[in-house]
């Protein structure tokens, strides 16, 4: 399967906000790698998918109570 990247725009806003995340998108069968961008404007994640769909990745997000908006 082909690794595909997917960027959101999020409300994760410092490094406490990315930690509340991390564990599940570390443990997130599909994903090899991520990264926030909190320096930008608009908090951009950044996924390595190999295999998750983005709207597996939202529903992470979300279950931590944070927003996630795929880029097209």
């Amino acid at each position: 399967m082909e690794n595909k990247e997917y960027q959101f725009k999020t409300n994760l806003n410092c490094g406490g906000c990315v930690s509340k995340v991390q564990p599940d998108l570390d443990s997130a069968d599909g994903i090899c790698h991520w990264h926030v961008d909190t320096d930008n404007a608009d908090k951009i994640l950044t996924v390595s998918s190999k295999g998750i769909t983005k709207d597996e990745v939202v529903a992470i997000i979300q279950r931590k109570g944070f927003k996630a908006e795929p880029i097209a």
